[in-house]
């Protein structure tokens, strides 16, 4: 680009379709961006009104042998009851729940309440409020009961909304700024107004942008750049959600990116759970076939590495599609591609080298406690169901 050092990050204003409309300025690097989130401070939830015919409720009120209490990640979907009412859908994650107590609904014959322990984490848009004044939908989601689909309904659900303890802010600093106009406006004090969505996009060494997340412009501050010349440093306070930022483990992974979509298999093996999972993350960008779309044939899974979930998506988009490619980013999606696409599309052949390593890693993976089934056991299973013949090496 022209510079002595490379353009690591650009802040653009996208429009209202999501494309970048104006570019507000280009970084040579960020400092602060990456951290490792903090734990979130766990609360005690009431689900309402769940029924009692439902899979979360069969599986935790005892009407099994073993009863459910450790769930794990629970996501939940909220939008208007009334179709009539507008309003926004709301997604919800409740970290590493667990079930405290159980018992009937009161007047309602058929339904159970669910008392939950859980870090509770709402999306960004939400703020503590409920989509509409009226009565909401609420689906619940828990993979560990069913990685496709929602396990429950509720009524209501008492404790989720309501104002929440905000962490103490760690600003973000951009470095080595060329800053455009619109920006310099901000800094100047200018009139403000509606910005649109401004977001901090992060690029490879040939200019494409890996992934990109959004950044709040109300609170910053700038100074002659330690990169010197013309340049500028500035200091976002307040801009990046301290839970939506990558983990310090996902900063050696973008170095491996900035150099290129990776071609070389298993690069990802030495990293962490978490630089897997923002590996993964990148691989939404990532090269595919140009023969994708076609059925049939052979293809081999590495299975030495896959000693993990994200392990198992990596091994197979790079069995499918090659390195710096995937076919799913979680096991919904896997069944999305399956079901047909620009991908390849069964029937097929996929021969899992070394498989006994994921089936020993992941044996306390329990995906689905009705069967015990763990990670490895859905996986294979799921590929069967849509004709892909499995052969386990």
């Amino acid at each position: 680009m022209g510079r002595e050092f490379p353009v690591r990050y650009l802040v653009v204003r996208e429009d209202e379709d999501g494309d970048p409309e104006e570019l507000w300025a280009r970084c040579a690097d960020v400092e602060g961006l990456f951290l490792d989130r903090p734990p979130l401070p766990r609360e005690v939830l009431t689900m309402r009104g769940c029924a009692a015919d439902s899979a979360l409720a069969r599986a935790v009120t005892g009407a099994r042998a073993d009863p459910v209490r450790l769930l794990g990640d629970v996501g939940l979907t909220i939008r208007p009851g009334d179709p009539a009412v507008w309003g926004p859908v709301q997604f919800w994650d409740l970290e590493e729940a667990a079930v405290l107590a159980h018992r009937p609904t009161p007047g309602e014959p058929g339904r159970v309440d669910i008392v939950l322990g859980a870090g509770v984490r709402e999306d960004r848009d939400c703020y503590g409020r409920k989509p509409s004044s009226g009565p909401v939908e609420i689906e619940v989601w828990v993979e560990s009961l069913n990685p496709l689909g929602p396990v429950a309904e509720c009524r209501a659900i008492d404790g989720l909304f309501g104002a929440r303890r905000e962490l103490p802010d760690e600003p973000v600093q951009l470095l080595g700024c060329e800053a455009a106009e619109p920006l310099l406006d901000r800094l100047r004090g200018g009139p403000g107004g509606d910005t649109g969505e401004i977001w901090l996009s992060a690029l490879d060494r040939n200019g494409r942008t890996m992934t990109g997340r959004r950044l709040d412009l109300s609170t910053v501050t700038a100074r002659p750049s330690v990169f010197g010349g013309t340049l500028i440093d500035i200091t976002v306070t307040g801009g990046v959600d301290p839970y939506d930022r990558p983990p310090r483990a996902a900063r050696a992974v973008r170095e491996v990116w900035f150099e290129g979509v990776p071609s070389t298999p298993n690069q990802w093996a030495g990293f962490d759970a978490e630089g897997r999972s923002d590996w993964l993350d990148l691989t939404r960008v990532g090269r595919y076939d140009p023969q994708a779309g076609r059925s049939g044939g052979n293809y081999h899974l590495d299975g030495r590495h896959a000693t993990d979930r994200k392990g198992v998506l990596l091994a197979l988009g790079e069995a499918l599609l090659g390195p710096g490619a995937n076919y799913g980013r979680c096991l919904d999606s896997v069944q999305d591609y399956l079901c047909g696409g620009p991908e390849v599309v069964p029937p097929f052949t996929l021969v899992w080298h070394n498989a006994e390593i994921a089936r020993e890693a992941l044996a306390g993976d329990v995906l689905d406690h009705r069967t015990g089934a763990s990670y490895f056991d859905v996986t294979v299973e799921l590929l069967r169901e849509y004709r892909v013949t499995v052969e386990l090496r």
